[in-house]
């Protein structure tokens, strides 16, 4: 069996992701029935929540209509059901599939080494986004201040923290550090996902934008408006079903993404000079 068969059943969908089709997935597993397959595909439903991560994410049930040949010899649509699975899924289905098949054993190889690509480059990616990120903010952070002061502003901490408890729920800036479990002198937003920091960055830039618009000056004003600023951020987040922001991973200082993402472009230049 060619391990590249199984891209060759990968499909693609309207938002450019790649899943597995089950019913096309259990023949190249060597079961003979998808039935006999459905087990496997129940034990690693459960090993993804395991592993808390969102089982309808990766293992996305449908309902297809297969066309087929009635009695009379007439076309039909008959309505069979299916999982649209992702790679992740893919891998823990043939972990726990039936080990003494070599098609099994084989595809837990494939798709182990599969998965582990494809988290490198995830991490890259996300690496590359916190960077970009945590620069711009640094840079609208100089830009909110300025405008803060020049409208009055002489508490900017107090200033700030208005903004956080807008964003996060009430919780001030020190309370996030708290709940981030970061050290005294770590700063929380060097200890933000790309998700986070593109929330703060938009805080930043709608609440420098409001001030300077509606001319706000005054201390208890430009709180008030940077409250109302992270508030309305939340409700964003909130109408478009995302995570709130305190309740976001918190991931290691992002020196450590830029030691790897400064490793990644080594390794690539490294590779491009071999193969002229």
């Amino acid at each position: 069996m060619n391990t590249n068969i199984f891209e060759q059943i990968k499909k693609i969908n309207a938002f450019n992701q790649e899943f597995w089709r089950a019913r096309e997935l259990f023949k190249l597993l060597g079961y003979t029935e998808y039935s006999k397959f459905l087990p496997a595909i129940e034990r690693a439903k459960m090993a993804c929540e395991g592993s808390r991560q969102a089982v309808k994410l990766h293992f996305a049930h449908v309902s297809e209509t297969q066309p087929s040949r009635n009695q009379y010899g007439l076309i039909e649509g008959r309505e069979i059901d299916d999982f649209h699975l992702s790679r992740y899924a893919c891998y823990l289905i043939a972990q726990n599939s039936d080990p003494r098949k070599e098609e099994v054993a084989r595809a837990q190889t494939y798709f182990a080494i599969q998965t582990r690509k494809q988290e490198l480059q995830d991490q890259l990616i996300e690496d590359r986004n916190r960077i970009y990120l945590r620069e711009e903010i640094k840079e609208h952070n100089k830009k909110l201040a300025s405008t803060a002061k020049a409208a009055g502003v002489v508490n900017y901490a107090n200033f700030q923290d208005f903004g956080y408890m807008g964003l996060y729920g009430g919780l001030r800036q020190k309370e996030i550090h708290k709940k981030k479990n970061l050290k005294s002198k770590e700063t929380i937003l060097d200890h933000m996902g790309s998700e986070e920091l593109a929330a703060n960055l938009f805080r930043a830039t709608q609440a420098a934008a409001r001030i300077k618009r509606e001319n706000i000056f005054g201390q208890s004003e430009a709180n008030k408006t940077h409250l109302d600023v992270g508030k309305k951020v939340r409700k964003t987040i909130a109408d478009l079903g995302g995570t709130m922001p305190e309740k976001l991973t918190t991931p290691a200082n992002i020196k450590d993404a830029k030691k790897r993402f400064k490793s990644s472009k080594k390794k690539s230049k490294i590779l491009n000079l071999k193969s002229k």
